[in-house]
């Protein structure tokens, strides 16, 4: 199985609910770093899985609705915790609708809240 990966770096805001997480309960900043992983089978006629430049295209474009958001004002989040395992599951199908490659057979998005936090979501296409 072949596996390319693409990792951007970006700040947003969130406040947690349905919760007595003390501070976590105001909003707050997260410097996120996400690692969107691509995987397959087989590669295509130039000898890629997908060309890493149009998956930087997609991933700049997505983070685009995110960077420097108050994540809970975003209709995605409405009414739900903002947490990074969801958070992370929304960019990972987004992630998905963006590529479109016959040969990808699995998506996985692995969002950092924190140096030492993260989430991960993982979608076949």
């Amino acid at each position: 199985m072949y596996t390319v990966a693409v990792s951007r770096d970006f700040v947003a805001r969130h406040a947690l609910i349905g919760g007595d997480w003390g501070e976590e309960n105001q909003p707050h900043s997260h410097h996120y770093r996400m690692e969107a992983r691509l995987e397959g089978e087989a590669l295509d006629e130039h000898g890629y899985l997908v060309d890493i430049v149009r998956i930087e295209a997609v991933l700049d474009e997505l983070l685009r609705a995110y960077r420097d958001r108050l994540l809970n004002d975003l209709p995605e989040f409405a009414g739900e915790n903002p947490s990074v395992e969801r958070f992370a599951r929304i960019l990972c199908d987004r992630l998905a609708q963006g590529i479109s490659a016959p040969n990808i057979a699995t998506v996985t998005l692995r969002l950092w809240e924190t140096p030492t936090a993260w989430a991960e979501y993982r979608r076949p296409l």
